[in-house]
């Protein structure tokens, strides 16, 4: 019997923070409202309920349920980002009106001011697909101005009996409506027009693949999707082939692989939403900590859905020098008429952009792909998200110093540049004393070049310059810093490289005047550094919690290594000293639950 009730148990966490089953079948256990009641005062009756405070939200969870102290940045970010988009979104609901005219005031049914913790008949009616304790959602009630109605949805039964506490808790219940459902299934019945929603937000342990589809069919035409992948390793080049079973795209690995894991996502989206006629347009693209999250609105239009080849884009790696050259899937060509001088033809380019050798070190190549090759970011709507930024609301949210920081190298970013190298790499390509950044920066400004760091990386070198003007730079380089004889090999990118000359000589002396960007003057937040050891995402087996979680490192320690028998020893006494083992073994000593992102 106690067996039984054991199993009952940990059936029902198990459910409850397993975020990947969330769009399976629940579990064939019979889950009686009376076990999880008695779960829950027992729980209450024994203090086990703790009481976590982020911004306005305060929510009570027991020990076994997961939050994650990283992901403060993501859901600041995304209040700042929704907050914004509200502000837009009644813009032009206003405009449409007054095009329709609807009525004889212009302003009727527009909110004049909008108030957070208020209900807007005309406001976002917001979806959160996999809510787990309802702590966004309850954040995004108090926080985000201009809301009418949040749906705060849940596959596990026990999860969405504490959003409901927690709703209760914070009186928010005429904002957030709690749903038991699965999430995929939720989305393919809201896809009616009058059910759509305003916005959806995506935040599951892993890929978000799974949810795409249901996702672009169900939010209304100019609606936001907030997503989150945080599969890293998959996205970055460790296992191609898991990438492309998920992504339809085949990552390399480079330097650039945080920019490119943004850009083999959105392309994602962007097929995902053409099989439908809609096509996305992305307005903040993010990689930080352990995850990638990116901000796009979905459109309906068939004729923009034609160009979407044209922003997908093929790419080639040298297996030597890293030298990266993209090429289009299609191509738009003028084609004016009188009728229409802005008319364009579809086309499909020749190639491939690269010979079978590279040209600068003689290496063969690498493709991958295909990837999102159009602007990561939307230079209007970050400008106004950075206003919202510095307002006075804003100020209260904990790590608003680093969103400012983050979101001021977005912006000077060379959006029109697909990928970036970094510094450190070439310069160990080619075995080179390394060259100052401001140098490097400014030998390119005095060239005529455009030069910009990437958000992703601290190291970065973005720019519209080709790859063999800074094979130039370094050259130059090379002649007051030489390297040494011995490196120079037959085979190697190192030999070939510096063994030419360069084409012109370029100045690495003076500084320019535009080489140390605002953000590193003003000493902002750009890369800030893991506050805490092990920073990261937690794994499904740890408890995030409470206060005497084992750390992964140290519960897979000895995980491989092989128990051997001692001399003599017989096979009873063998089997007892196993079962002696494993029962001091530090992992029986906490419990392995499932864990999810909040």
């Amino acid at each position: 019997m106690a067996r039984a009730i054991l199993f009952t148990c940990g059936a029902v966490r198990f459910a409850a923070k397993h975020r990947l089953a969330r769009n399976l079948v629940p579990f064939p256990v019979k889950i009686h409202s009376r076990t999880l009641t008695t779960m829950a005062e027992g729980d209450a009756k024994t203090g086990s309920l703790k009481t976590i405070r982020e911004g306005s939200a305060e929510i009570l969870v027991a020990e076994h349920v997961f939050y994650n102290p990283v992901q403060e940045f993501n859901r600041d970010l995304s209040i700042c980002v929704l907050t914004t988009f509200s502000r837009i979104y009644q813009r032009e609901k206003s405009a449409e009106r007054q095009r329709k005219n609807a009525s004889d005031d212009a302003t009727n049914g527009v909110d004049t001011k909008l108030e957070a913790g208020v209900k807007h008949e005309n406001g976002l009616r917001i979806l959160e697909a996999l809510s787990a304790t309802g702590l966004r959602s309850i954040r995004y009630a108090k926080e985000i101005p201009g809301v009418k109605e949040i749906i705060a949805n849940d596959l596990s039964k026990s999860a969405v009996e504490s959003i409901e506490q927690n709703v209760k808790h914070n009186q928010i219940e005429h904002l957030i409506t709690p749903s038991y459902n699965d999430a995929m299934t939720l989305m393919y019945m809201s896809t009616k027009p009058e059910q759509r929603f305003t916005a959806i937000d995506l935040d599951p342990y892993g890929h978000p693949t799974r949810f795409l589809d249901g996702a672009v069919q169900s939010i209304e035409d100019g609606g936001l999707l907030l997503i989150t992948a945080t599969d890293m390793a998959v996205l970055a080049g460790n296992t191609p082939e898991a990438c492309y079973v998920k992504y339809g795209s085949v990552p390399l690995k480079t330097k650039a692989c945080h920019e490119m894991a943004l850009r083999i996502l959105l392309r994602c989206i962007e097929t995902t939403a053409t099989r439908y006629g809609r096509y996305m347009k992305p307005l903040l693209s993010i990689s930080a900590d352990f995850y990638i999250r990116v901000f796009v609105r979905i459109y309906t239009g068939q004729y923009a859905c034609k160009k979407s080849s044209s922003k997908q884009s093929m790419v080639f790696q040298c297996t030597g020098c890293e030298a990266l050259t993209l090429q289009p899937l299609g191509i738009l060509k003028p084609n004016p008429t009188e009728a229409n001088p802005q008319q364009i033809k579809f086309g499909i380019p020749t190639g491939p952009f690269v010979g079978s050798r590279c040209e600068h070190c003689n290496h063969q190549h690498h493709m991958g792909g295909p990837i999102w090759s159009a602007p990561l970011h939307d230079e209007q709507f970050l400008a106004e998200l950075l206003q919202t930024v510095e307002q006075e609301d804003s100020k209260r949210l904990t790590t608003i110093r680093r969103i400012y920081g983050t979101l001021t190298v977005i912006r000077e970013e060379l959006h029109d540049v697909p990928l970036y190298y970094t510094l450190d790499r070439m310069c160990g390509i080619l075995k080179l004393e390394s060259i100052g950044m401001l140098k490097l920066r400014s030998a390119l400004l005095h060239a005529g070049f455009r030069v910009s760091y990437s958000h992703a990386c601290r190291t970065s070198i973005k720019t519209d310059a080709p790859i063999g003007v800074l094979w130039d730079i370094l050259r130059c380089w090379h002649r007051l810093h030489p390297v040494k004889a011995d490196r120079f090999l037959e085979g190697v990118p190192l030999t070939a490289i510096l063994r030419k000359e360069p084409a012109k000589v370029y100045n690495t002396d003076e500084i320019h005047p535009d080489a140390n960007p605002p953000s590193r003057k003003e000493s902002l937040s750009r890369f800030p550094e893991n506050p805490a050891a092990h920073w990261g995402p937690g794994t499904r087996a740890t408890q995030m919690v409470s206060d005497n979680k084992m750390l992964k490192s140290a519960q897979n320690q000895n995980k491989r290594k092989q128990k051997r028998t001692p001399k003599g020893n017989s096979a009873e006494e063998e089997s007892q000293n196993d079962v002696k083992a494993d029962s001091e073994s530090p992992e029986r000593k906490v419990p392995k639950t499932i864990t999810t992102d909040c």
